[in-house]
C-alpha cells in the first residue's frame, strides 16, 4: 500500500511589484499611489489557477493593498480562500520599533476585517523579517488578536533568516501564538531554502519537487509561498537597480504558472487555517 503524505499549504504575498525587497528605495512609499498597479490582475490570474485545480490557499494580503482594492480581498474569501494579513505597509519588522510594528499589525487586520467582513487569524511579516534579535514582535501579534503567523524563514540570507529558530511549527517563549515557518530541506546539516518565492523559479523544477517529497516523506506538511508579480512577465522593468536584484526578481517569470500547474497537480494542498484546525467550516 502507497503512503499517504501530508497535505501542504499554498499561501500568496498579496503586494504590488514595486513593493517588494529587491527594489527597496527605489518607490518612496508616497509615490506608491502614482505606480501603476498590478496587483489585481494577478492575484486574479491565481485565483483563476487554483480554481481549475481545486486548491483552497491562504492569502496574506498587504494592508495598502486591501485598502485600495476592497473587492479584491472580498473575491479571495467568496472563492473559498482564507484571508490573512501580510501586514500594512510593506515595512520589515527588524526595521520597526516595537510600537509601529504593533500599529502596523492592527491597522492591517482591521482594514482586511473591514473589507471582507471576516476574522483574520494569520500573519505574514514582510520578507520574513521576525528573526533573532525582534522575536517580541511575536507577544504583539498575539496582542492583536492573530492565532498564527508564518513570519521566519529558518535559513540564512543577506536580507532575513533566523538560521537557529525551528524547521517546523514551534510556539514562541510567552506566547500562544503558533509559528508555523516557510518550508527548508535540511542536508547534511545545512538547511536549503524549498518553501517557494525565488528559489522556485530559480531551482529545476524536479530538484524543487524532489524537496518538497523530502519534507513530506519525513511526516510534515510543506508550506509554500509566491506572490502575484511572479505570474506577471510583462511587469515594468526597474531600471537602476543591482544585477542581484534584477536576477532574483525577474529571472523566470515567464514560466512560473507552468511550473505553479504543476505544483498544485503533484502535491496537496489546503489553506493555513484548514490544516490547522482554526476554520470554522
Amino acid at each position: 500500500m502507497s503512503r499517504v503524505l501530508p497535505v501542504n499549504v499554498m499561501s500568496v504575498d498579496v503586494e504590488e511589484h514595486f513593493h517588494v525587497a529587491a527594489f527597496d528605495g527605489r518607490f518612496p512609499r508616497d509615490a506608491w499611489a502614482s505606480q501603476p498597479s498590478r496587483v489585481e490582475a494577478n492575484t486574479g490570474r491565481l485565483l483563476d489557477l487554483f480554481a481549475a485545480h481545486g486548491v483552497s490557499a491562504t492569502f496574506f494580503v498587504l494592508g495598502w493593498v486591501a485598502e485600495r482594492h476592497p473587492s479584491l480581498a472580498r473575491r479571495i474569501v467568496d472563492a473559498g480562500h482564507e484571508l490573512a494579513s501580510h501586514g500594512y505597509a510593506h515595512e520589515p519588522a527588524f526595521r520597526q520599533t516595537r510600537e509601529q510594528f504593533a500599529d502596523d499589525a492592527r491597522r492591517s487586520k482591521a482594514v482586511l476585517e473591514d473589507a471582507s467582513g471576516r476574522p483574520v487569524l494569520g500573519y505574514r511579516a514582510a520578507s520574513f523579517s521576525i528573526v533573532k534579535r525582534n522575536q517580541w514582535a511575536f507577544e504583539e501579534l498575539e496582542r492583536a488578536g492573530y492565532v498564527y503567523s508564518s513570519s521566519v524563514n529558518p535559513v540564512r540570507h543577506d536580507i532575513y533568516g533566523f538560521p537557529d529558530a525551528p524547521r517546523f511549527n514551534f510556539t514562541p517563549a510567552g506566547t500562544g501564538l503558533l509559528e508555523c515557518p516557510v518550508t527548508t530541506l535540511e542536508i547534511a546539516g545545512v538547511r536549503v531554502p524549498c518553501g517557494g518565492g525565488g528559489y522556485f523559479r530559480l531551482l529545476p523544477y524536479p530538484l524543487f519537487r524532489w524537496a518538497l517529497r523530502q519534507v513530506n516523506g519525513g511526516g510534515h506538511a510543506c508550506y509554500f509561498y509566491l506572490h502575484p508579480w511572479e505570474v506577471d512577465p510583462d511587469q515594468p522593468r526597474v531600471e537602476g537597480v543591482s544585477w542581484r536584484s534584477r536576477f532574483r526578481h525577474y529571472t523566470n517569470l515567464r514560466r512560473t504558472e507552468q511550473r505553479l500547474a504543476r505544483l498544485l497537480g503533484d502535491f496537496r494542498w489546503t489553506r493555513f487555517d484548514r490544516l490547522l484546525g482554526l476554520a470554522a467550516s
